[in-house]
């Protein structure tokens, strides 16, 4: 029996841990990378370096792979239209994908569709947002109705492209990128939480309890699973939310629903990733089957996995780097200390606020958890010593 090949676009820690979960079933892997030193270039056996931006390139790179998945957004849509056209499948596909990659049609599209988002408008000019930020204003308010959020529609991540605007001055930066931008109301929330789902081609679909991320910096720090003290009936109609999105958008792999919890009791929906997700990497060590594991399920339309978890809590904390590098000698300290900690490294250079790795944690109390995984991740990069 020949087993599929996996093609994955995108040399990254998602892609090295993508590869990592289809080991186990004889699935093989073909990576497109932008150079041999990328985290998954340095683990996958079968590597093509290349420029995913050129459509002959993933052509070629595309011969001999039974689909073709990603560990980013970011191919051009036109290009998976050829590869389809040429008779390829693309998990997920153009029509979901574009969702992910602009959020422009990310926002019409939920609009459509039902799904509550932040007040939202694509604007032109610097005077544009001082007049979105002014609709917001409750009728005889004071005020300018400022702060606002500004986005690119295109490219950002890890809070890059995205601007806290607090007065009309304040609102040239995003413009000079040369694309269209996208003006949110600034959300009073809770916190943020992210449902985590996965979708077959068939149309299976299985939710991952709903998360709490906390950010440092716009960039995700810490991951509690489940979200404590998320009351049920919210967690539920989050999950529900995240698979009416998968459904209605065709997704078909996994979908990262980024939410805001709002003070008087709401969701809404912040961002839409369609790959495995920085939130879903608990899943790892904390459930019955990873997001990585069911992403792979998925694009090859296998039954998916159970995505329950293991135990009450699993908590992941990034490891980032610091001024440090030598994390490796810090594994003594770790491992000692906590037998139970898993440790996952993506092989990156060392650099200071980069994602170098994640620890995951688990147990029956949320502060012992918590208080290991902040140890270990805090001992790797150096800012604790003991």
């Amino acid at each position: 029996m020949t087993f599929p090949v996996v093609g994955m676009v995108g040399g990254g820690q998602l892609a090295r841990m993508t590869h990592e979960a289809g080991i186990p079933l004889g699935i093989r892997f073909k990576l497109l990378s932008d150079t041999p030193q990328d985290s998954a270039a340095q683990v996958v056996g079968d590597v093509v370096i290349g420029d995913y931006r050129d459509l002959d390139t993933l052509r070629a790179f595309a011969q001999g792979c039974d689909v073709i998945t990603f560990d980013h957004e970011h191919v051009p849509t036109e290009h998976l239209r050829a590869l389809e056209a040429d008779g390829i499948p693309v998990r997920p596909g153009p029509d979901a994908l574009q969702h992910a990659q602009d959020k422009g049609v990310m926002r019409a599209r939920l609009d459509a569709i039902g799904v509550p988002c932040p007040r939202h408008r694509i604007v032109a000019d610097p005077d544009d947002v001082a007049a979105f930020a002014a609709e917001g204003l409750p009728e005889g308010a004071e005020g300018d109705g400022f702060p606002v959020i500004l986005k690119t529609v295109r490219g950002g991540y890890d809070g890059k492209g995205v601007w806290v605007v607090r007065s009309v001055e304040d609102a040239a930066e995003p413009f000079r990128a040369g694309v269209p931008v996208l003006a949110e109301e600034k959300v009073d929330f809770v916190r943020e939480l992210a449902a985590n789902v996965v979708r077959s081609p068939h149309g299976q679909a299985v939710a991952y309890p709903v998360v709490e991320s906390r950010q440092v910096n716009g960039v995700c720090d810490t991951v509690i699973a489940p979200a404590p003290d998320l009351d049920p009936a919210l967690a539920l109609r989050a999950e529900e939310m995240a698979l009416s999105i998968a459904k209605e958008l065709d997704v078909v792999g996994h979908l990262a629903v980024e939410l805001f919890q709002t003070r008087d009791g709401r969701v809404l929906v912040n961002e839409l990733a369609m790959r495995p997700h920085n939130s879903g990497h608990w899943s790892q060590d904390g459930a019955i089957t990873s997001q990585f594991a069911n992403h792979v399920r998925a694009v090859l339309d296998l039954p998916l996995g159970d995505p329950r978890p293991r135990a009450r809590w699993t908590v992941m904390v990034n490891v980032l780097g610091g001024d440090y590098p030598d994390m490796y000698s810090a594994y003594l300290h770790c491992m000692a200390r906590d037998p139970q900690l898993k440790i996952h490294m993506y092989g990156k250079d060392v650099k200071p606020g980069r994602k170098v790795g994640h620890v995951n944690t688990y147990g029956d109390d949320l502060d012992d958890v918590l208080e290991r995984a902040r140890h270990a991740a805090g001992y790797l990069r150096g800012t604790i010593t003991e």
